[in-house]
């Protein structure tokens, strides 16, 4: 006879009574009495329409004339599956938590796991080659070409994968805040998990915007539990994250990491917007002073410090990752905030810890059994443990995410694993190009599959995995709007110091916010700077609050041959990686480098 337990686990032969006996486990080696992850037992005269999934289908699928001719025509079997578009966030709680193996923290947010994949794929990622596009992306390593045959059949493919599947989940949302300039998104998807995250991280449409929402602009087709066929032509692995933009749409298989859908859509406005609108996409934070309104932009790629950073108490967020800048000012490409939870605490990062409730979802994060509640030190999954949340969960969020002003400030951080560049330096127009075009940083453990410690590399426009254009023509567009609106620049390093990675350590985030603080105040502007040899960076002497020999690397390591030898070094590094663009730029921007 079959009994249920309190977890919903059920034994074919194990009494009640017996189910704290410490020779329960000696007897069922496999019976786990805390495994959490099961569906629980539900009361048979509870079990009417309004818990019945079909029943869910029905409320939140909101389909009438074309939108069900669209799925139709792309191939759903429309009698076999349940579309729920824009579900609400506890359903897909329900969902995830029935069919998937997520938990409520304590907190209230979702915990769930992505499963093999815990970050990017970017050695998988390929643009379709098509007449319509070709002439316009720059091919190579990053975007690497796709047949139009071999988009058509993963895309097949994915959507075979979906129609076995008893739910699937729809999200319509837009990219972009300003109405000018922002498209409409379509996700179609098999897990709660990611339909939920697209719920955060697109901006969501009012009821209204939903009912009269029409065709979408740019569509999603996730099927991500499912693999790509490896033997198919053009695939490297059985991972495949595709672009189509002639199609205008995306197919993902083979991973189930969330952050490629958001990626995927930064990438199209990384072409439609210079392409189509004539605008600059900038992989970027945002904030506003909230006495003075001026804005600055944080340039970087993730791990270091765009979206603590830019999460300034003292000033509205407009955004944590993704920004167009306008002719008419800055608006944010997306609806939330995706962070990083690696040692968070409510010391260090109020704003983020505070988001992180009901409505946020914590991905790949390790937690407690009994509290529920989430180690943020614990790695043993990935050290790319995210969180995301609607940008209205940080208190001080400007919302709508869009201001008509003209930059101030634009910070140019990098996380420097040689510990050779000062935490901060005052660039001149040439050296904020050079900088921009050379981007370089440390990528960082966890935020791409495979990296385990930071290993230094060039990333062209601080957004070299989701570039698609010549790097030329954002650095033109950029120096452009720089020139005509005077904005200084600065080089923030938030790496390592006293010695490189290994030796050193990093610089502790409270130099760092005083270094942003005295940028936004003003007070480093007026400061008195000295020159960094080699590297020809202008660096303040002295800064309150700030030990004046972190300011100067050259005075924080003991070793002065040693650090001359990583400066000789890191400086090699940047003189061939930028002759990539050599031809490219002006004689006064090639000078503006590292000179050995």
């Amino acid at each position: 006879m079959f009994r249920w337990l309190a977890n919903g686990i059920k034994h074919p032969s194990i009494p009640t009574s017996s189910l704290h006996s410490p020779s329960i486990s000696r007897r069922f080696p496999s019976f786990q009495p805390m495994v959490l992850h099961h569906t629980p037992y539900v009361t048979p005269h509870i079990l009417h329409k309004n818990y019945a999934q079909p029943f869910d289908s029905e409320a939140f699928g909101g389909f009438i004339g074309k939108d069900l001719d669209f799925y139709s025509q792309a191939g759903f079997d429309m009698e076999k599956i349940y579309l729920k578009r824009n579900a609400p966030v506890s359903l897909l709680y329900e969902d995830a938590i029935r069919n998937e193996g997520a938990i409520i923290s304590s907190s209230g947010a979702l915990i769930n796991f992505s499963g093999k994949k815990t970050g990017r794929s970017p050695k998988d990622k390929r643009i379709v080659y098509e007449e319509t596009s070709r002439d316009d992306v720059w091919w190579g390593s990053v975007n690497i070409k796709m047949d139009e045959h071999t988009f058509e059949i993963n895309r097949e493919r994915a959507i075979d994968y979906l129609n076995t599947r008893d739910n699937v989940y729809v999200f319509d949302g837009y990219a972009g805040w300003d109405p000018k300039y922002r498209i409409k998104v379509r996700v179609i998807c098999a897990r709660a998990y990611h339909a939920l995250f697209m719920n955060n991280m697109l901006i969501r449409p009012t009821e209204e915007e939903l009912h009269d929402f029409g065709e979408p602009d740019f569509i999603i087709y996730n099927a991500g539990q499912f693999p790509a066929n490896r033997f198919t032509k053009g695939m490297s692995s059985t991972t495949s994250v595709e672009i189509n933009f002639k199609r205008m749409e995306m197919v993902i298989l083979g991973t189930e990491y969330a952050g490629e859908m958001k990626k995927g859509v930064f990438s199209v406005m990384h072409y439609l917007q210079p392409v189509k609108f004539g605008q600059l996409s900038l992989h970027s934070s945002a904030n506003v002073g909230a006495k003075d309104g001026d804005v600055t932009l944080f340039f970087g790629l993730s791990g270091t410090g765009k979206t603590t950073l830019s999460a300034d108490p003292n000033r509205q967020l407009i955004g944590d990752d993704e920004h167009v800048w306008s002719d008419n000012g800055v608006f944010n490409i997306e609806g939330g905030c995706y962070a990083k939870c690696i040692n968070l605490s409510a010391e260090k990062e109020p704003e983020i810890f505070n988001a992180i409730r009901y409505g946020a979802i914590l991905e790949n994060v390790v937690y407690d059994f009994g509290s529920r509640k989430p180690d943020y030190d614990d790695v043993s999954i990935t050290e790319n443990t995210r969180c995301a949340y609607p940008i209205d969960f940080i208190a001080n969020a400007r919302i709508p995410c869009m201001v008509d002003r003209q930059p101030t400030n634009i910070i140019m951080l990098t996380c420097d694993a040689f510990g050779v560049l000062p935490p901060v330096s005052k660039l001149s127009p040439e050296q904020a190009s050079y900088h921009f075009l050379a981007g370089y940083t440390s990528k960082t453990p966890g935020t791409e599959d495979g990296v385990l410690e930071p290993i230094p590399t060039f990333s062209t426009c601080y957004s070299a995995p989701f570039i698609v254009l010549h790097p030329g023509r954002y650095a033109e567009m950029l120096a452009e709007r720089m020139a005509k609106h005077k904005v200084n620049c600065w080089l923030v390093n938030t790496g390592w110091t006293s010695g490189k990675y290994g030796t050193g350590s990093r610089c502790p985030l409270k130099y760092t916010r005083r270094i942003i603080d005295a940028i936004h105040s003003g007070e480093l502007a007026k400061a008195e700077y000295e020159s960094f040899a080699t590297f020809n960076l202008s660096i303040p002497t002295s800064l309150e609050g700030v030990p004046p020999e972190l300011l100067n690397p050259r005075k924080a390591w003991k070793n002065k041959e040693g650090f001359e030898r990583e400066v000789r070094k890191l400086a090699g590094m940047f003189q061939k990686a930028f002759a990539l663009y050599e031809k490219d730029v002006e004689e006064k921007v090639r000078l503006a480098g590292p000179q050995v």
